[in-house]
């Protein structure tokens, strides 16, 4: 098979992966749209309003999943990965056709094109990810001053104690 059928079919791929994503996009909207039209849903069940939860670990955890998580996986995964993919599939080619190298500057068009987009991905998956750590540290430097706080109170709590023991010591045994 030659280079230009493995492009052809990562095109028809992509495109199929299109259709795929634009249908669930139509879902989803349809679904949203259908939530606001209570006379339509008389054939549904109703749900329930759910009581508010206290706990705030259990709230995260049941976010389930999102539009912006749907996106992610459908969009900006296959970007990246088709991007770098097809960097890998020219430099390969490149290496091993003559052919390749006399087109090269419509390869380096495209793996830009799909560049620009996959390194924004890229640049915003580390900043949240940058954002998560700065918070971790942030939760262990209190956490830590919290602990060095409860032992030196609870230090000074132990000496007061036993200098008031000793005080007592003290006027009991003047007392006798």
């Amino acid at each position: 098979m030659t280079w230009l059928g493995v492009l052809e079919i990562l095109a028809v791929i992509m495109a199929s992966m299109a259709v795929v994503l634009a249908f669930g996009v139509l879902v989803a909207f349809v679904r949203q749209a259908l939530k606001g039209i209570p006379h339509l849903r008389s054939g549904m069940r109703m749900k329930k309003p759910k009581k508010e939860k206290l706990n705030m670990s259990k709230d995260t955890a049941s976010e389930g999943v999102t539009f912006n998580d749907i996106f992610m996986f459908m969009i900006a995964v296959p970007l990246v990965l088709l991007w770098v993919g097809f960097a890998g599939f020219v430099i390969h080619s490149g290496l091993n056709d003559s052919s390749v190298l006399e087109q090269i500057e419509g390869y380096t068009t495209l793996i830009a094109i799909l560049g620009g987009p996959a390194l924004l991905i890229i640049k915003d998956a580390l900043d949240v990810w940058k954002q998560e750590q700065a918070e971790k540290t942030a939760f262990y430097k209190v956490k830590a001053q919290a602990v060095i706080d409860y032992n030196d109170h609870a230090q000074k709590q132990a000496q007061m104690i036993e200098a008031k023991a000793q005080d007592q010591e003290h006027k009991m045994e003047s007392k006798k």
